[in-house]
């Protein structure tokens, strides 16, 4: 009895990891074994960096609002302890946000913490 093999599940498998690898430099995106050592490498770096991307955008947030908080002569430590104590729930991306652009509203908000 001859042998069985899915080429169709095979065939979809390497089109898969081909349309993944398109845009690649060279054999990356042409030779079915490197694109697919390069897709895997790929994908394990998206799946860090989605994690990596939060922190890192929690520290910025956290540099702006403590740049925006000294210009009132407020460290950004007293001004999240004061903001917790008052129970004010604005999170650190809101105030980030009003710090940069609505500079107004954020002083209206170490106002009513001081």
């Amino acid at each position: 009895m001859p042998r069985s093999v899915n080429a169709v599940a095979s065939r979809r498998r390497r089109k898969r990891i081909m349309k993944l690898a398109k845009g690649y430099f060279g054999s990356r995106s042409k030779v079915y074994t490197i694109a697919k050592n390069t897709v895997e490498k790929g994908l394990q770096y998206a799946y860090r960096d989605r994690k990596t991307k939060k922190r890192e955008f929690r520290a910025l947030w956290i540099q702006r609002i403590n740049a925006g908080a000294r210009q009132h002569g407020i460290s950004y430590s007293q001004l999240i302890g004061k903001l917790s104590a008052k129970n004010i729930g604005l999170n650190r991306k809101v105030l980030a946000d009003l710090a940069l652009n609505n500079p107004d509203a954020f002083k209206a908000v170490i106002d009513a913490v001081k």
